[in-house]
């Protein structure tokens, strides 16, 4: 079960595992009636603002919307955990950006273009 502190939402991005692969991650939430835990997949990058996301499946994903609907959450990376405070729009070319060499490329040749900037509190 996961936690709500502060009566924030609490997004688990837990790494795929895999050393070559560290910007893959996944928001599990907790539904509030069924109780049952959902995955969505993430793909996110830190900047100096926070993190960027990028939308692999657009932004009508449960994880986002509740991400979004809570005003924030708090993002666990690696055992840190990090308060997000906004979901704000950023454009695509610098979401690329954000991202490693090899990563850059890939997403450019599978057309992602749905960045989000998840600004941490500081």
């Amino acid at each position: 079960m996961l936690n709500s502190p502060g009566g924030k939402v609490l997004v688990a991005a837990n790494a795929s595992g895999r050393a070559a692969d560290p910007i893959h991650y996944t928001i599990a939430q907790v539904a509030a009636t069924a109780g049952k835990t959902f995955e969505t997949p993430i793909t996110v990058a830190p900047v100096p603002q926070g993190f960027v996301c990028e939308l692999t499946y657009c932004d009508d994903v449960n994880g986002y919307r509740t991400m979004v609907s809570a005003g924030g959450c708090v993002l666990v990376v690696d055992g840190v955990e990090h308060e997000i405070v906004a979901v704000e729009p950023y454009g695509t070319d610098a979401g690329r950006r954000a991202f490693p060499k090899p990563a850059q490329l890939v997403l450019r040749l599978l057309r992602r273009h749905e960045f989000r900037l998840l600004r941490t509190g500081g």
